[in-house]
């Protein structure tokens, strides 16, 4: 729980700054029951946290994985605290696509989230180099053949503002590569910024800025794990 590194918290044991259950101990190899045993360092009791849950508004320019030699990673956004998880972010998005992006080191709950059967919703804010049209909600909705002959699931497509720049926004069940952007190339118009707006239940905090993030409140983790 980031008390130190395994020589740190050697030094406190022997220092008696360790105690289970009110007892003193020394020895590192005692065997405790973190979620029964109230185990207390200097006076403050542990905390056991096994997974962690953390929403971030991913920034332009920062890549969606865990390392990357030649650009900051969502990773680098994180403080020590975090870090020392090691969470990974849940899916991915483009480098210039910014929004919510889920980071935790829960693989099972990640695995649900991303599994193609489980048709998780994922909505998009974008704005659009041309007229989106009711002819493309219609397409959008049937599914749009993409440039390799794919045919996506059928999407919901909401025009927010019409014109020679349009505004929208977009709920698909599927994550292909650049799929938004493939998606709107197919009916002869360019996504000049898309963002995430939610991602099944959960919805991007709107009182965080790109690049911020914050852990999940307990009633968001229970609405992602469906309960």
């Amino acid at each position: 729980m980031n008390y130190g590194s395994r020589k740190d918290v050697k030094k406190l044991l022997k220092n008696g700054l360790v105690t289970v259950n009110g007892d003193r101990v020394k020895n590192g190899k005692t065997h405790v029951a973190p979620d029964g045993d109230v185990i207390m360092v200097a006076g403050e009791e542990v905390v056991y946290v096994e997974h962690i849950y953390l929403m971030l508004n991913k920034p332009d320019g920062v890549i969606s994985a865990t390392e990357d030699h030649l650009h900051d990673t969502v990773l680098d956004l994180l403080d020590e605290e975090h870090i020392h998880f090691e969470p990974f972010p849940v899916g991915r998005l483009d480098k210039d696509t910014e929004g919510l992006l889920l980071l935790t080191n829960d693989g099972q709950l990640a695995h649900e989230l991303l599994s193609p059967k489980k048709h998780v919703p994922k909505t998009y804010y974008a704005k659009i180099d041309g007229k989106v049209t009711d002819e493309d909600r219609v397409y959008f909705k049937k599914g749009v053949t993409l440039d390799d002959g794919y045919v996506t699931k059928p999407a919901e497509l909401t025009i927010l503002k019409n014109g020679d720049g349009s505004e929208i926004e977009l709920t698909i069940t599927e994550g292909k590569f650049h799929q938004v952007k493939r998606m709107f190339e197919a009916v002869g118009k360019k996504v000049v910024y898309l963002k995430r707006i939610s991602m099944g239940p959960l919805q991007l905090d709107p009182n965080l800025s790109p690049g911020e993030y914050r852990p999940l409140e307990s009633n968001e983790i229970d609405l992602l794990k469906g309960r």
